[in-house]
């Protein structure tokens, strides 16, 4: 049961050449077996056609990013209008927060984990110290970060919204990851949406564990942006082109502060060349450049299976899935759960703390089929995405968590008796 597209991907294979177990798509999801048909027809059409492929290619190159509009809108519960394919996603979070991040005198503040994925750390903070000497703001004064309480190991909503509250008068910027991506912990993105939009801040999402994951509505809950990745989850490719979300109310509103390119210039005047910017009145007024086509052949081989299969059943088998991993790992006794137990608080990987060093783990693991990944100083993370995962992987996964933790007791009693 499960596994809804598994003939679809190919795997890693052992040295018999048996297929991994693969719990590690929260990090890289697997290939889609037509992303190489897909590119292939790019680099025959570049080699027949040249530069004639952007109009005469089987999909022109030069609406190529309109291909996924549309899948992408779906898997995020927006309107086409308001998503594009475009860059990566570090770069599009500073492309969203030169828009949503305006911070003032008084209003510079910016809300965030305290365990966010460093990457974006880095970018408030830097945003932070681009704005302060101008402003007039202390820019380490200018990162709040949510921490857990004492014990305990992920956020509760009321603290989230509490700390949005205290700092109300001084919020510009309210900037998580739906999904935490140590903890797996999804947040209440509905909630948190409206308590920062009442405080009068912006409000902003990295949906990088989300997407593909989860299922969105990102334009019901009304952030004003999101952005994510699509080497996860969406399967397609090392540093994959991302994706962005922004609001249709920030649509066609020419006041706002924007980096621009030619590729963001209204379509019917683009190629006039002409001097000045005329935004298209869509989030495609936020493109810099033409995208990578072959990354967009990747793409699309990928949104297709989403498509045909669809986010609400996706959902209902990876709750499933997790939560058949969660029992399994329960019952060793030996091993903590980070993630929430509660199906509507994570996403669709499980990170559980083990004795002992995690790599040491993720090593033995690999000897015995498997392919997890680790983040220091104990804990490792298993990702069971429904596409490609199956429940007796699951079960398989968890006996073998349970034979190494019998090695390790054997090895200490060994240490001990010597």
């Amino acid at each position: 049961m499960t596994g809804l597209a598994r003939s679809e991907f190919l795997f890693p294979t052992t040295s018999d050449q048996k297929d991994f177990l693969y719990f590690a798509g929260n990090s890289l999801g697997l290939q889609p077996r037509k992303a190489r048909q897909y590119i292939t027809e790019e680099l025959e059409d570049w080699a027949r056609l040249g530069v004639e492929g952007h109009l005469k290619a089987r999909h022109p190159w030069l609406p190529y990013h309109e291909f996924v509009t549309e899948s992408l809108a779906r898997l995020v519960g927006a309107k086409p209008s308001e998503v594009v394919a475009m860059n990566t996603l570090t770069v599009n979070l500073h492309l969203m927060m030169v828009s949503f991040y305006r911070p003032t005198r008084a209003r510079y503040k910016i809300l965030i984990e305290g365990g966010a994925f460093p990457s974006d750390q880095y970018a408030v903070a830097s945003q932070a110290r681009f704005h302060a000497r101008s402003v007039g703001f202390d820019p380490t004064q200018a990162i709040v970060e949510l921490k857990p309480r004492a014990g305990e190991d992920t956020l509760r909503t009321e603290d989230i919204l509490e700390s949005i509250h205290q700092h109300r008068e001084e919020l510009a910027l309210v900037m998580l990851g739906n999904v935490n991506y140590l903890t797996g912990q999804c947040f209440d993105m509905a909630k948190i949406t409206r308590a920062a939009h009442d405080s009068g801040a912006f409000c902003g999402w990295d949906l990088a564990h989300g997407a593909g994951s989860l299922e969105l509505k990102l334009h019901d809950w009304g952030p004003d942006f999101a952005v994510w990745c699509s080497y996860k989850y969406l399967n397609s490719g090392p540093g994959a082109l991302a994706g962005c979300f922004v609001h249709e109310r920030h649509h066609g509103n020419r006041e706002i502060p924007r980096f621009e390119g030619w590729w963001g210039q209204n379509k019917s005047t683009r190629f006039q060349m002409g001097p000045r910017f005329d935004p298209i009145p869509t989030v495609e007024a936020w493109q810099l450049s033409n995208p990578p086509i072959f990354q967009l052949a990747a793409m699309r081989a990928s949104l297709e299976i989403f498509d045909r299969i669809g986010m609400k059943e996706l959902r209902r088998q990876s709750v499933e899935l997790i939560g058949r991993l969660e029992a399994r790992v329960r019952k060793t006794g030996r091993i903590t759960l980070v993630t929430p137990s509660d199906p509507e608080q994570r996403g669709s990987h499980l990170s559980i703390r083990v004795p002992g060093r995690p790599k040491e783990w993720i090593t033995r693991l690999e000897q015995l089929g498997v392919i997890a990944d680790s983040r220091e100083p104990d804990i490792i993370r298993l990702a069971t995405p429904p596409l490609y995962t199956r429940l007796g992987d699951v079960d398989a996964m968890a006996d073998l968590l349970d034979q190494i933790l019998t090695e390790n007791l054997t090895e200490r009693l060994k240490e001990n008796r010597s």
